[in-house]
Order: C-alpha cells, then sequence, then structure tokens
C-alpha cells in the first residue's frame, strides 16, 4: 500500500513540477486585481483620451519610429535568431549551444562522468577594451565563462566561441561548491521518497504523501562532518487546503541529503508532538478571497502615455531616457547588471560616466533560532540558490505599469541547453506626484513667484521568488543625476511549527526566537542583508574615495555667541582599511567617490556621495560560523580596487564555504585606492521581527539607498526642465461620463 501511495505521488509530483517548470519559463499571464478592463485605455486612438497638445519629453525623441503609439502589451520574443550588438550583452541561445557543443567534446566532458553546467554566461571582455568600444566599432571577441561539476569535482573555465578554444582556469584550494543548478533543487525535493523510512515519517504524522511539497534548504558550514560532499537539507509541509503551503510546516522533520547521489544521510524528527497548523485562513490568492466591497479602498489608477513612452530601448539591452543611458542585462546570479551608466552634461552636451557596472552581489539571510531544524538557515540566496534563476515572470498592470518595456533572460539548464525566462526585466516611467525643485516667494518680498517641476524617474525592476521570500529590486533613474537602488521584501515568511494558540500559554521564560501569529504558527526572527557592488567611474576609471566627517567645533570665548558649530573635514582613503564603514548615528559622514584629476570651474573634485539607507547591522558574532560566511555584512562600506576575479562578496563557491573567499578577506589585504580604479559596496540591512500583519503573507516593506552627485554638475541640471501645464497634458474621461 505504502508503495503504491509513494508511485502515485511520484507521478503526480513529477506531472506538477514539468508543468510548474515550463510555466515558469512561459508563463501565459492571468488577470489580476489591475486588469485591462479596469483601466482607461489612454491610447491615442481611444474615445475616452485625448490630449490637447503634444507632450514635450526633456529630449524629445529623434524619430517617429521611437514614440510607441499605443501601450504595448508584453510579448514573446523568439530569441532563436538574437545575435549581440554590444560587448557586454548576455549571450544568446546561438551562442550558448555552440559552447555546449564545444564543450561535448572536449577531454574533460568525453568520460561517463556525470556532469552539470552550474553556469554558462558571457565572459565580459577587458574593461579597457570595452570601454574604448564604440557602436559601429568590430565587436569584441565572445567568451562563454562556464562552471561546471564533473566527477564531483569543481571547474571554472573559459569557452572561446569563435575559435573554441577551451581554458580550465585554476580554482585553487577554496572550499564551497557553485550555485545550485534548478535540476539540483528539483531532484532534491523528491529525493526523500525513495526513502521507506521518510515515509513512514510522513505518514505518522497524519500527511497524505499526495499533500507533501519539500523545500531544498542550503546548510551553510558548520564544520568538518560536512566536508567533502555537497549536502542538503529537505523540510516538507501539508498542502492540504491551501495553496500557501509554507504556512503548514511539519515540524521538527529535516532530512539530510547527499545531492550528487540523493542518499538520505540522516532522518531527524524532533517534533513529533507539534501539530501541523490549520489550513484556514493561509490562502492568499485573490480568486479565493471573500471579496467585502466596502473594503474595496481605491479605484483602479493607471499613469497613461497617449504619445508613448520617453524611453527607447536600442538593441535589446541599451536604454536610452531623458539624459540618461545604460547598458542593461538578466544575470542568472545577480538578477540584472547594469552597465555602462552614462548622464548627460546639460551645459556641454557631453555624456559623461558614472558608473561602469552596478549589480546585487549577494543576499544573506540569517535566521535567529539556534534549534535542531532552524540553526543552519542562513542563506545566501545569489551565491547558493541563483538570485536570477529564482526570477519570476513579472505580472503587466500590477508589477510594472501598462508603458512598460519587458526583457527576457536567456539562461542555460544543468546540461547546458538554454531556455528563456520571459518578462524577467521591466522598464517604466514612473511619476507618483512627487517634485523635483519648487520655490514660492514669501508675500513679505512683493513677489508672487511659484515655480515647480514634476519628478519623472526611469525604473528597471526584476522580482525574484526564492521561494517562500519574493525581492523586488529597483534601478532608478532620475534627471537630475541620482541613482536610488531600492530594494522591497515580500512574498511569505517563512515560519515554525509550535503547539501554542495563544501568548497566554507560554510559560514566562521560554524563548520562541519570534512571534505567534496564528494558531501554532510563529514567524522566527531573522534578517537581510544584500549587498551591492558598485564599480563607479567618476568621469573616469581612477578615482578616491573621500570620508566626509561631519564634526562638532566649539567656538573661542568671546568669538561668537554661539557656543558650537558643525565643520566637514576631509579625508581621502590611502588603503581599503581606511574604506571600511560601519555606519554611526552620532558620528555622521558623508562618503564620495571623487574624480581627483578632474574639477569644477570653481576648484571642487567631481564626484557621487553614497547616501546610506536601510542601515540595519549584523549583531552575529564575527567567530559564528554563518558570520564568518557572511563576514561581507561586518561593514555597511566597503571599497577595494577593481579586480575582475572579485565580484561575489561571498565567494565564487558560496554553497558550503567555509569564509575564506569574501569580500572581507580580500579587503583585508589593504591594497593601495587613492587614485585608483576602485569598486564601492553597500550592503542594505533590515531586522524582521515578524508581526501579524505578516500572515498569511507580507506587505511589502522596502528600503534605498541614493547615488548622488555631489560637485558633478556646475549647477543644478533640472534647473531648464519645463512645469507641467494642462494643454500637454492627456484628458481622461472614465466611461461612465462618455
Amino acid at each position: 500500500m505504502e508503495s503504491r501511495n509513494f508511485l502515485r505521488f511520484l507521478f503526480i509530483f513529477l506531472s506538477v513540477s514539468l508543468v510548474l517548470f515550463f510555466t515558469w519559463v512561459h508563463l501565459p499571464y492571468v488577470p489580476q486585481p489591475n486588469s485591462t478592463t479596469d483601466l482607461l485605455d489612454c491610447s491615442t486612438n481611444s474615445p475616452w483620451c485625448t490630449s490637447k497638445n503634444r507632450f514635450r519629453p526633456i529630449n524629445k525623441p529623434s524619430t517617429a519610429d521611437n514614440i510607441l503609439e499605443k501601450p504595448p502589451n508584453p510579448k514573446h520574443h523568439n530569441h532563436e535568431s538574437d545575435t549581440p550588438h554590444h560587448p557586454l550583452d548576455p549571450l544568446t541561445i546561438s551562442e550558448i549551444n555552440k559552447v555546449r557543443t564545444i564543450l561535448k567534446s572536449h577531454t574533460l566532458f568525453k568520460s561517463s562522468s556525470p556532469c552539470a553546467f552550474h553556469s554558462i554566461v558571457l565572459e565580459e571582455p577587458d574593461k579597457t577594451l570595452v570601454l574604448k568600444w564604440k557602436k559601429g566599432d568590430s565587436m569584441l571577441p565572445r567568451k562563454a565563462a562556464v562552471v561546471a561539476r564533473v566527477a564531483g569535482k569543481s571547474y571554472v573555465l573559459t569557452v572561446d566561441i569563435s575559435t573554441g578554444e577551451v581554458a580550465v582556469q585554476e580554482t585553487g584550494s577554496r572550499s564551497g561548491y557553485p550555485t545550485m543548478t534548478i535540476e539540483d533543487m528539483t531532484s532534491s525535493t523528491w529525493a526523500p521518497l525513495s526513502n521507506a523510512d521518510f515515509n513512514r515519517t510522513i505518514i505518522e504524522r497524519g500527511v497524505d504523501l499526495q499533500d507533501l511539497a519539500c523545500l531544498p534548504i542550503s546548510l551553510g558550514w558548520f564544520g568538518e562532518n560536512e566536508e567533502n560532499r555537497r549536502l542538503i537539507k529537505v523540510q516538507c509541509y501539508s498542502m492540504k487546503g491551501t495553496a500557501n503551503f509554507y504556512m503548514r510546516p511539519i515540524e521538527g522533520l529535516t532530512v539530510l541529503l547527499d545531492m550528487d547521489s540523493k542518499e538520505v544521510v540522516e532522518i531527524s524528527d524532533k517534533g513529533k508532538d507539534i501539530p501541523i497548523p490549520k489550513a484556514a485562513n493561509t490562502d492568499y490568492r485573490y480568486s479565493v478571497q471573500e471579496i467585502n466591497p466596502e473594503m474595496m479602498f481605491v479605484n483602479p489608477i493607471s499613469i497613461e502615455q497617449p504619445k508613448g513612452p520617453s524611453f527607447t530601448v536600442e538593441d535589446e539591452h541599451l536604454v536610452k531616457w531623458a539624459n540618461w543611458e545604460f547598458h542593461l542585462k538578466p544575470d542568472p546570479r545577480a538578477g540584472v547588471i547594469i552597465s555602462r551608466a552614462k548622464v548627460r552634461d546639460p551645459d556641454s552636451g557631453e555624456m559623461r560616466n558614472v558608473m561602469y557596472k552596478g549589480y546585487t552581489s549577494e543576499l544573506f539571510v540569517p535566521y535567529m533560532d539556534p534549534t535542531d531544524a532552524w540553526y543552519f538557515k542562513t542563506y545566501m540566496d545569489a551565491g547558493e540558490y541563483g538570485f536570477g534563476l529564482q526570477a519570476m515572470p513579472l505580472d503587466p498592470l500590477n508589477d510594472c505599469p501598462r508603458n512598460a518595456y519587458y526583457m527576457d533572460g536567456v539562461f542555460a539548464a544543468g546540461d547546458g541547453t538554454p531556455y528563456v525566462r520571459s518578462h524577467m526585466v521591466c522598464v517604466f516611467e514612473s511619476y507618483a506626484g512627487d517634485i523635483g525643485w519648487r520655490h514660492s516667494e514669501s508675500p513679505i518680498t512683493g513677489m508672487e513667484i511659484r515655480e515647480v517641476r514634476p519628478k519623472v524617474t526611469l525604473v528597471a525592476r526584476m522580482a525574484a521568488s526564492v521561494a517562500n521570500y519574493d525581492y523586488i529590486v529597483d534601478w532608478e533613474f532620475q534627471t537630475d543625476g541620482l541613482i536610488r537602488i531600492k530594494v522591497g521584501l515580500s512574498g511569505i515568511l517563512m515560519v515554525k511549527g509550535t503547539s501554542y494558540v495563544n501568548t497566554n500559554q507560554v510559560p514566562g521564560q521560554q524563548n520562541l526566537y519570534g512571534t505567534l501569529l496564528s494558531e501554532n504558527v510563529i514567524g522566527v526572527v531573522h534578517d537581510h542583508y544584500v549587498t551591492f557592488y558598485l564599480d563607479m567611474d567618476i568621469d573616469g576609471s581612477d578615482n578616491s574615495f573621500v570620508k566626509v566627517n561631519i564634526q562638532k567645533q566649539r567656538t573661542s570665548p568671546g568669538e561668537s555667541p554661539r557656543r558650537s558649530y558643525l565643520k566637514a573635514i576631509t579625508n581621502v582613503a590611502k588603503t581599503e582599511k581606511d574604506a571600511q564603514i560601519q555606519l554611526k548615528l552620532y558620528d555622521p559622514s558623508e562618503f564620495h567617490v571623487v574624480n581627483p584629476m578632474k574639477r569644477t570651474r570653481v576648484g571642487n573634485p567631481v564626484g557621487y556621495k553614497l547616501v546610506p539607507g536601510g542601515t540595519a547591522a549584523s549583531l552575529l558574532d564575527h567567530d559564528d560560523p554563518p558570520q564568518k560566511r557572511g563576514a561581507f555584512t561586518n561593514n555597511q562600506i566597503w571599497v577595494t580596487p577593481y579586480n575582475q576575479s572579485e565580484q561575489w562578496a561571498g565567494g565564487l563557491f558560496a554553497y558550503q564555504s567555509q569564509g575564506e573567499d569574501t569580500l572581507a578577506v580580500w579587503s583585508d589585504r589593504d591594497r593601495p585606492i587613492e587614485n585608483k580604479d576602485i569598486v564601492l559596496w553597500y550592503t542594505l540591512g533590515f531586522h524582521h521581527v515578524p508581526c501579524q500583519e505578516d500572515f498569511p503573507i507580507m506587505p511589502t516593506v522596502s528600503s534605498s539607498f541614493d547615488l548622488k552627485p555631489v560637485n558633478f554638475f556646475e549647477s543644478n541640471p533640472i534647473l531648464r526642465i519645463p512645469p507641467n501645464v494642462e494643454k500637454d497634458l492627456p484628458v481622461c474621461k472614465p466611461a461612465a461620463s462618455a
């Protein structure tokens, strides 16, 4: 009977997995609370929307072809014929196929030993060559950077796509393993079902095998007994009665699995007395909610652009908008990468370099529960799971507004076969009624002046669903030269089962390690740290990092009625340790990246400053194994000399790593950074003490930091932008009044 149950479940599981996988890659869009039927049609020919005069963009598109007459609907793009147009363009389907063919004939892959491709991405050309390259030049040689495992060993290879030459890189003696493949994750979730003891345990817990859902959980590193083989832990949930199985954990049941052999190494079951939480009130889908008409807070809203967006995307990846241009591409590990970001100088008209490359380097998510089934939950979502691999297709009208442009990701599966992650990134203009600048003159001056300018921004967005948690990452460009990087946290809490249904049952001295959210459900306290790689190139590659200390100064007796004031004291970082910064509220500073060789007309070095936000800091002991691996969160700010091999804050091989190849280790070399090509690193931090409002799904919480011009321009760069006037704007009438 047990065998039949297992076979029935395995058939159902594999069928559903295949459907989900291909749905994930080519997802048909289902209307959600915002749908096209709810919104006004403000296309040019719509009877509900007219424009009294032509919309005046800051930089008018050069040709009529650049103006989109109708709001674009996301369409699936056929990538079979894609060709690269820029040295930083991601690998195309044909290029990935060619890499796969080349490697199949390589000695390393000719044997019958098991092998898997953990990453096949563009190996970017040398930075100096990319900086010299201009549109119309011959394409730089295209190469692929490949991370593979063969016969239980990890390899890093470079494949020249034109010549077929393969170079095997030296990986050294670093610990850890490559980012898991999707196949690693999916196969690990059903592997325990081949173990009779596991099946018996599930049934004894009162869960039907066909209602079982399991998650692959990275286990960090906690000692020698976890070395020399790839291990993963699997924990399971009941899907019965809800789509939100995360709220129904089979608490205390953990399977330790050999990820390569799929052998069950150990089963720990220490929660037999903890009931599985009920399914009631856990489903978050709109289709199953009981809608109270009195709770419909707002009418549908949409920002309409009858003349289409003001931005263009050339050759699939080069974004141009207002005074900005940058290269944008999806990446399986980082999510999205922004490169060659330039802003136009309003006086000279020159496109000036701001940032060579920026992306999410690592995410560190330690849970604060030291018990048997929880202590190891200290995730590195980029290095272990692949932040881009977990990106979901964006939902038009809800994830992104009507006039958004959608970009697909083209990635390689574990066998090297290319596949498409549809609508992974969107680009759109945003206007939320914000103000770019304003001034109204006081009546006492006798001057009737009121000058206001609206703030419209451009957003490049992706969203990753790393199992239960959802991350929204926005790169927002403003016409005043500011870049805002924002991270939103949403999705579903990872919860712990408990026997308690009310806080009055909890003994006074017992630590729940979280908050009782609902009957038998605890939301465990945890942190999120998102570390960004920012290769700033302010008017050139050689820059310096300047810490501007804001210090209290006392006046001399008789000098002034004032006793104290603040003074800005400038300190240029000579070496890396000078730029290891822990933020302090009562020891404030500004943090500038400047080009010391270029100055404004009055003598200030041109630069940008980092404006911190999301400043939660890790409180874990530095010798705690998770913090050793996540030592890149020991400081909020780091500055390192540019090194093409130092891109991932948690190390190239983060899975089961021991922390010997992290940003903290690199920075402790204390290399010179003054007037050098430098990389700025910043970590957004969140402490999360769950509350009942987070159940059953969390309202989005966001934080951001800014890269802001500081003496970069000669004056306010948006001084000359026009105000909005009524005749320039569309007049949209609701259908009922037409």
